[in-house]
């Protein structure tokens, strides 16, 4: 877990006061940002915690601006009137959606080409957008960025692949450090004459020249660029993977090996279509492994992993006041989730009281994961009863959700399936939980199975609450209720008790106090 643990306001105890409701993250609640690539033309529109935001709008365009870029100096004719189509259709989309304004960036293809300035001033006159052009150096920090929005306390190498460009950046302790730009993208190295031998060379020459201006990058591999998700998908194919999330996808330098060998083997329109490749993205996979494969081979990373958060999220990222960069995203998204979909709005605060005891050795990266289970134990009440138990397991597996790797991820969802259902065998999930070794798969049982309990207890926010105390030694897990709760300790709630026990492996006992 690469995860900066955040000091939180006392006064708030272990949650801290949520941050969407300042003003200066109210400001940032819906942003329209658009990445003018060489390959794609993209506009996310972020919407909901500011601190790990949902996508409220999502669209792309391949243009391929860049394409024969090498050989001409100027932007593909084709891609170019793609690209001021799917600009003015985003212009119309951001005033329909009273947005304030679109931010938008372009990288490599606009920057060189020599009838980018033409471009730009096209598109500002037919459709009132500014786009500003940015250099490699500030690609590169930008991508950097969106890496931490994802991940605040994140170490190693940035590698963002674009269509004409490469980038690649340090980060630790929260910020930014070295960064390169090169011409390593897919479609200039597709121009490249005399074959793979003459392009795996060119590769090899520049990589040695970025080694030796990075210096050592001996920690983790962050890959950032619609070619790297292609290939993670690839990836995911060859090994069987069960979960279809690419961020935070994990993969070893032998992982990635044999997958370059699984494609060079494999038919690429097979492959495509098993994986889920656009037919376009799959065009430059050729070009986009050969690099990863030099890549590697230089700068032995110890392991890698899939960012799919990059340049959009990193002019996001830019916006932010410090205060809120700071946050965990993943507590800021379940508290997001909470206060707008839970019965009880600020129950989970509660409950997370009530399950810690059971969980006083816990080191801070489980303890996080357990804070956001309280505060998602309940979004999911509106689903039928007999499907919340999956509907809470695949929702957290799934979702936007900042900050997690995915057998974290599995953890959570474990814990709310077990908030709503006593067993788990039999249902659609089995493979997911081999993410998880036993110890926790039991952990998240034991989690889960609290909550479903402590959520029978529910009383006002100021009346005393029924508390649990754990002997781990003696096998004994203890119940102090109140007085004015013992009409909620009911048969069925005595029942919830005794199944805790039994996932603890200890007695029960209630004492009751006036």
């Amino acid at each position: 877990m690469d995860q900066t643990v955040v000091t939180e306001i006392p006064d708030w105890g272990p949650f801290g006061k949520p941050l969407f409701d300042d003003p200066q993250a109210r400001a940032l609640s819906r942003v329209g940002v658009v990445d003018v690539g060489s390959n794609s033309v993209r506009m996310v529109i972020f919407d909901g915690a500011a601190r790990s935001p949902a996508y409220f709008y999502n669209e792309k365009v391949m243009c391929e601006l860049g394409a024969g870029l090498s050989d001409t100096g100027r932007l593909n004719p084709t891609g170019r009137k793609r690209a001021l189509a799917a600009l003015g259709r985003f212009a119309q989309l951001s005033d329909d959606l009273g947005l304030p304004g679109l931010h938008v960036v372009a990288t490599a293809a606009v920057r060189e080409a020599e009838d980018g300035p033409e471009f730009c001033a096209e598109v500002n006159a037919e459709t009132g957008l500014t786009v500003s052009v940015i250099n490699g150096d500030e690609e590169a920090r930008l991508s950097a960025q969106g890496v931490l929005l994802g991940w605040p306390g994140a170490y190693g190498l940035i590698c963002d692949i674009g269509g004409s460009s490469m980038e690649l950046a340090e980060i630790g302790d929260g910020g930014v450090g070295r960064r390169l730009t090169s011409a390593l993208g897919p479609l200039k190295l597709r121009d490249i004459k005399g074959g793979r031998r003459a392009r795996k060379a060119h590769i090899k020459s520049t990589m040695e020249d970025l080694r030796d201006q990075m210096g050592p990058q001996r920690d983790r591999l962050f890959l950032v660029g619609g070619s790297w998700r292609a290939f993670a998908r690839l990836d995911m194919l060859r090994r069987g993977y069960p979960l279809n999330v690419l961020h935070e996808y994990r993969m070893t330098t032998k992982q990635v090996r044999e997958t370059i060998k699984f494609i060079e083997k494999g038919d690429p329109e097979k492959l495509r279509s098993k994986a889920g490749v656009s037919g376009s993205r799959m065009a430059l996979i050729p070009y986009a492994m050969d690099v990863l494969a030099r890549l590697i081979r230089t700068f032995k990373p110890k392991d890698i992993a899939i960012s799919s958060y990059g340049i959009r999220e990193g002019l996001l990222y830019e916006q932010m006041p410090q205060n809120l960069r700071d946050r965990d995203p993943l507590i800021e998204a379940s508290r997001f989730s909470e206060a707008k979909d839970a019965r009880l709005p600020g129950f989970g605060k509660h409950l997370l009281d009530f399950v810690m005891p059971l969980f006083k050795s816990a080191p801070p990266a489980r303890i996080r994961l357990i804070k956001a289970a309280c505060l998602l134990h309940d979004v999911s009440w509106r689903a039928h009863p007999d499907y919340r138990a999956e509907v809470c397991f695949d929702y957290v597996t799934r979702a936007n959700l900042g900050g997690l790797k995915h057998s974290e991820r599995v953890y959570i969802g474990l814990a709310l399936q077990h908030r709503y259902r006593n067993k788990r065998e039999g249902n659609r999930f089995t493979a997911l939980y081999e993410l998880l070794d036993e110890k926790d798969q039991k952990q998240a049982e034991i989690l889960g199975k609290a909550m479903r309990f402590g959520a029978m207890l529910w009383m006002q926010n100021d009346a005393p609450m029924a508390t649990l105390k754990f002997y781990p030694k003696k096998q004994q897990l203890d119940l102090f209720l109140p007085t004015a709760a013992r009409p909620l300790f009911n048969e069925v709630a005595e029942a919830r008790l005794k199944s805790l026990g039994n996932a603890l492996k200890s007695e029960t006992r209630v004492i009751i106090r006036g």
